[in-house]
């Protein structure tokens, strides 16, 4: 497998030279209406994940930092699931993040479950600290980044 690339999903929910097609389509419409709900804040974006030359998932931060407290979330697409495309990103974001603030807490949610996105999290030194209520996905899981991690 090549290096993950991560393409930013600019302001208007477009990425240069990336055709909006199908789920493209769909994450880009999504990234377009987080900034209108959030800003648009670089690095605190929406991103393409690129493998390869082809666009194998998503990833993003949901919102510039708060209180010292970043979230990120990934969706791998489909047909790419099993491959390490999640594990990938999710390096990446945290990478972006520490770069930015090395004392930054990076939060994630997943479905209170044990899964792949649970896998993921926890290979990259995130432990679960509870069950939060989500506006829109009702009750999930809360992640937070290990401070010895980092």
């Amino acid at each position: 497998m090549g290096e993950l690339k991560l393409l930013k999903i600019e302001k208007d929910g477009t990425v240069q030279g990336v055709p909006g097609e199908g789920i493209v389509d769909e994450v880009l419409s999504q990234a377009a209406q987080m900034y209108k709900n959030t800003g648009y804040q670089e690095p605190w974006l929406g991103y393409l994940a690129m493998l390869d030359g082809s666009c194998v998932g998503s990833c993003a931060f949901k919102s510039a930092p708060e209180d010292g407290r970043v979230e990120i979330a990934c969706f791998t697409f489909p047909e790419f699931e099993g491959r390490g495309v999640a594990t990938q990103m999710t390096q990446r974001l945290v990478d972006l993040a520490l770069q930015e603030d090395r004392d930054l807490t990076i939060a994630a949610q997943t479905p209170p479950e044990v899964g792949a996105p649970t896998k993921v999290l926890e290979k990259h030194g995130f432990e679960l600290v509870g069950l939060v209520g989500h506006e829109q996905d009702g009750e999930v899981w809360e992640w937070v980044l290990k401070r010895s991690y980092h």
